[in-house]
């Protein structure tokens, strides 16, 4: 018993450190950054950090789940700029505030379900499934739009409100949903049956399916969530830009997956928290704005965060294959 509990006790310390290297080197960079710049740690620029990273962070809280059930969706930023110009185009079409929002978060709700059956009922691999989503919402953008933005001559006080106004005059109002969404997210992985049958597809889909897991009606669930996050990240973005721009979010998809490996997730499935999806947007958000503060160059920035997925994707399929022997 006594060789047990000194076994275990390795095992404990090394799950706790894995599961807090993110949140130690987002730290770490903080604390570098705040010595090689004056201005990083100023109360304007980390709102300014914590504005910048809200649409991905809202994003990645959907890609989460759907990584954790070892799926992947390539398709959420043409999702995000399909949904902007949906809802720029009802503002101008003099459709009420309400409406054009919904509508904006409908069509992305419509797009992840449609993933989701693509997934579940067609059996097709999550990679092609969004694939061929992330073509399929890129091109309808641009045919609704004419391939141009929707500029609005006149926009709603409470549209510019959604995506540019401050909470108290101080707190981003992006901030604050991104925050209540994280809750909320945590909570539905945490305490609902949808989160612990999204735990158990991710490890293993069949047995899951063995154990009375409706498998495909979770999928539906799982993409169409993210979906519905990537449609209201595109409202959010459209509101802060004040027009809707059939090229936005290109090569998001890179940046929402990073944020989720970064922050603990395991492309093979069964593991993450949104809280890691979280500190993984954060630690993407300060690394690109101490680079903007120390003159690196935006290029340098890419090569950089494609490094540290490439070291997370490394170390994690280490940690697999030696859990395995």
């Amino acid at each position: 018993m006594a060789e047990e509990s000194e076994k275990a006790v390795p095992g404990t310390l090394g799950e706790l450190a894995r599961k807090l290297a993110s949140l130690l080197s987002l730290l770490i960079l903080g604390g570098v950054l705040s010595i090689l710049s004056p201005y990083f740690l100023t109360l304007d620029n980390l709102f300014a950090i914590g504005l910048q990273m809200s649409v991905i962070a809202i994003i990645a809280i959907g890609q989460m789940l759907i990584i954790i059930s070892a799926g992947i969706d390539l398709s959420v930023g043409s999702i995000l700029a399909l949904s902007g110009i949906v809802c720029t185009i009802f503002l101008a079409d003099g459709v009420p505030l309400g409406l054009a929002l919904t509508g904006g978060v409908a069509a992305g709700t419509l797009c992840g379900l449609v993933n989701g059956f693509l997934v579940s009922k067609g059996r097709i691999p999550p990679f092609i499934a969004t694939l061929g989503m992330m073509g399929m919402a890129r091109g309808v953008a641009l045919i609704l739009s004419g391939g141009a933005g929707v500029q609005l001559s006149s926009l709603p006080e409470s549209f510019i409100f959604l995506g540019a106004g401050r909470l108290f005059r101080v707190v981003p109002v992006p901030v604050v949903i991104t925050a209540v969404l994280a809750a909320l997210g945590a909570g539905l992985l945490k305490y609902t049956r949808l989160g612990r049958y999204t735990y158990a597809i991710g490890s293993n889909q069949e047995a899951a399916r063995l154990s009375g897991v409706n498998v495909q009606r979770c999928l539906i669930y799982i993409y169409t969530i993210c979906g519905a996050l990537s449609g209201l990240a595109g409202v959010i973005l459209s509101s802060r830009l004040r027009s809707g721009q059939p090229t936005a979010g290109t090569g998001w998809e890179l940046d929402v997956i990073a944020a989720c490996v970064i922050g603990g997730a395991s492309l093979s499935g069964g593991e993450g928290t949104i809280a890691g999806a979280l500190i993984g947007a954060l630690i993407m958000g300060v690394l690109r704005n101490g680079c903007n503060l120390l003159d690196v160059s935006a290029f340098w920035q890419q090569v950089a965060i494609g490094a540290i997925i490439v070291i997370a994707v490394f170390i994690d399929q280490y940690r697999h294959s030696k859990g395995a022997a």
